[in-house]
């Protein structure tokens, strides 16, 4: 077998088995990162969940495919660790850059859903005080009095 043939054969299954193991480790935690946005409504947050590992796989599987190509010559062994080692660690970057990604998106929808429950007071006000002070003035400029 070609030096070459071996160093791609060796990069497609490290990159693999480590955008598989991203992918699951992201949808398995961030599916809780999800019910918690979506309120508890578990269903919409599997199928959104699914939805992003789906997107996931799509960008680092096209990503791993289009970084195939190498145009040095690989004649030895210590070619093909010094081509392996260059194209895993830009894989592993782009990986390690889309998990932060979307660990941040799913942060930032967890803020948003965070701030929307407290816009509204807990229960509803049972009342109004009125300022104090004789000869206090309404908006409507009348007098409490």
């Amino acid at each position: 077998m070609d030096s070459a043939v071996l160093a791609y054969v060796i990069y497609l299954l490290i990159s693999l088995a480590l955008t598989v193991w991203v992918a699951r480790t992201l949808s398995r935690n961030g599916r809780v990162f999800l019910a918690d946005v979506l309120h508890g409504n578990e269903k919409l947050a599997d199928a959104v969940n699914h939805l992003l590992v789906v997107g996931f796989y799509l960008v680092n599987l096209g990503f791993i495919a289009l970084y195939l190509r190498d145009d040095s010559d690989i004649g030895n062994t210590r070619e093909i660790f010094e081509a392996l080692s260059s194209k895993l660690g830009v894989v592993l970057l782009v990986l390690g850059a889309m998990h932060l990604g979307n660990v941040f998106v799913l942060n930032k929808f967890r803020r948003r859903g965070a701030m929307e429950k407290e816009l509204y007071p807990p229960v509803l006000p049972q009342g109004y005080v009125a300022p104090q002070g004789a000869g206090a003035a309404g908006a409507d400029g009348s007098s409490y009095q």
